[in-house]
């Protein structure tokens, strides 16, 4: 039985916890990545050794998948969420002090695949039913926007220094575990479970195989999988695109421009909060297919203005894609395999796209494949995949 306060509205003391150490941590992840990125080309590590930064970031999630949703499970989620964030807050600290940036940036992933099946495994906890999609777009709102602003920030603070910038990361992960503080301490939702390395891999595969044999999670499972693959691609597409297509070599542009992305999110997920019940999932999957028709769009463009409006439409589409999906495996992953796990099985499947996309995309930069071209390409299948997706999902 969840505590009392926990039954108040979204705008409850608990929420607001969560939304402000949400807020916080994904500021510190999005700032740190641009400042890591400055310091490679500080450094001169060659350009396609940038994506590779993310793969190890990236490979955190999935070599800890296994446990992370189990921790969230068997641990009060905002005591979880708080060792995650300071996890963050070492990696960070490490790279401030000269630790190799691939091996802080590690640090930094493997909090963060802890802090995930917590942070989204809480909102089941705090509310339920169709004030769920409310709280998942209140959760993705609060996090566009410390994408918004991490990002512009982690950019224009390394043009201007790049330890600066760094340090600034450490500090707002420091914050991010006061919050954290703050969280109502509430059950563990599946206390006692085994902590043998064989039962536990067994129940979050028993996990992976249960949601994947039901028709509704295995879609939300797929159709997000491919959303953030394809989210962390374009995000660095855009670091080489820039200077590319518009002449411009600073640090600060692609962070302007991921920006516009995050301002659609934001918009995107409270349209989806406002016309997406979890009864009409469905209606988010048109604009799946019409992000990759916006790719192709804004990979042919030349000028700032078109650009900052095509990514913004692009945010637009994501949030109303994402938030439903979210939304629907959290509510039946609660039921079933419990919130943590399920998000952790999430985690694995967004991690798996993401590494597999930021791989072949690192492959096209080795090989020296256009820039313009590349992005028309991954905008074409990604339209097709999603399009499939929708298709299969109808003959269901």
């Amino acid at each position: 039985m969840l505590k009392p306060e926990m039954n108040a509205s979204l705008w409850s003391r608990g929420m607001m916890a969560v939304i402000a150490a949400q807020f916080l941590s994904a500021f510190g992840d999005n700032a740190l990545l641009f400042a890591t990125l400055a310091l490679l080309k500080v450094e001169f590590y060659p350009d396609w050794s940038q994506p590779i930064l993310q793969m190890v970031f990236v490979g955190a999630y999935i070599l800890f998948a296994p446990f992370v949703g189990q921790v969230a499970d068997s641990f009060a989620k905002g005591r979880v969420m708080m060792i995650a964030n300071g996890l963050k807050l070492l990696g960070a600290a490490s790279i401030c002090f000269g630790v190799n940036p691939f091996v802080g940036y590690l640090l930094v992933g493997i909090g963060a695949a802890a802090y995930s099946p917590a942070k989204y495994g809480i909102l089941g906890e705090i509310t339920s039913g169709d004030k769920l999609v409310k709280a998942n777009g209140l959760m993705e709102s609060s996090t566009i926007a410390a994408i918004l602003l991490g990002s512009v920030a982690g950019g224009v603070l390394a043009d201007w220094h790049v330890l600066a910038a760094l340090g600034v990361c450490a500090l707002v992960y420091a914050g991010a575990v006061v919050a954290n503080l703050l969280i109502p301490k509430l059950p563990a939702a599946r206390p006692g479970q085994s902590w043998r390395f064989t039962p536990m891999t067994h129940s979050f595969f028993s996990a992976c195989k249960s949601l994947w044999c039901n028709g509704e999670t295995r879609f939300s499972l797929v159709g997000t999988s491919l959303f953030w693959g394809a989210g962390v691609t374009l995000r660095f597409l855009l670091v080489l695109w820039v200077p590319v297509a518009l002449g411009i070599t600073d640090n600060a542009t692609p962070t302007y421009l991921n920006a516009m992305v995050a301002v659609g999110i934001v918009v995107g997920a409270g349209l989806a909060a406002k016309l997406v019940t979890l009864e009409t999932v469905a209606r988010c999957m048109p604009a799946g297919v019409l992000i990759g028709v916006a790719v192709v769009l804004f990979s042919l463009q030349h000028a700032l203005l078109p650009a900052y409006g095509v990514l913004m439409l692009i945010g637009i589409l994501g949030g109303f894609f994402v938030v439903p999906l979210n939304a629907l495996l959290q509510a039946i992953g609660k039921a079933s395999v419990g919130a943590g796990n399920a998000i952790a099985v999430q985690n694995l499947g967004e991690n798996m796209a993401m590494l597999l996309m930021l791989g072949l995309y690192s492959l096209a930069v080795k090989v020296g494949a256009p820039v313009v071209g590349t992005g028309v390409g991954f905008g074409v299948i990604f339209a097709l995949a999603i399009a499939a997706l929708w298709f299969w999902q109808r003959r269901q």
